[in-house]
């Protein structure tokens, strides 16, 4: 026997939340990516403190708005937000290396990913239905 279950739509409240969210972490993400491009004297300096060689600047870059890409495709998003969650991942380790302030540098990747996440649990329905937020 099976059992199908349908999940209610989001409210407008929630979906317009969650769209914001996403759009916020989004921006920040291409804004990130188009800086990685441009090299300006802010990330030839990180860059250069961090002891990443610039050359390495631009694929990181495709990295990103790759994994960008794939999170703003709703079929992919998922995929995209567990690829940009490693992505973050490895700024925090960067930043830690660099004894950088904790909320200001360090957490602000988790920042971004708790809006990317966010977003997108406000979005999708079958996500709330794998990971139930409980009374």
């Amino acid at each position: 026997m099976e059992t199908t279950t349908q999940t209610p739509p989001a409210s407008t409240k929630r979906l317009w939340a969650g769209r914001i969210l996403s759009a916020v972490a989004t921006l920040v993400m291409i804004f990130d990516g188009v800086m990685h491009f441009l090299m300006p004297p802010a990330v030839v300096e990180g860059f250069t403190k961090a002891g990443w060689p610039l050359s390495t600047a631009r694929p990181l870059a495709i990295i990103e708005l790759l994994c960008l890409t794939l999170y703003v495709i709703p079929r992919t998003s998922v995929l995209g937000a567990l690829l940009l969650t490693g992505y973050l991942g490895g700024a925090v380790a960067v930043n830690v290396r660099q004894l950088l302030p904790l909320f200001t540098y360090v957490l602000a990747p988790v920042y971004v990913a708790v809006f990317l996440w966010g977003g997108l649990y406000l979005r999708d329905a079958r996500l709330r239905e794998i990971f139930p937020i409980r009374r």
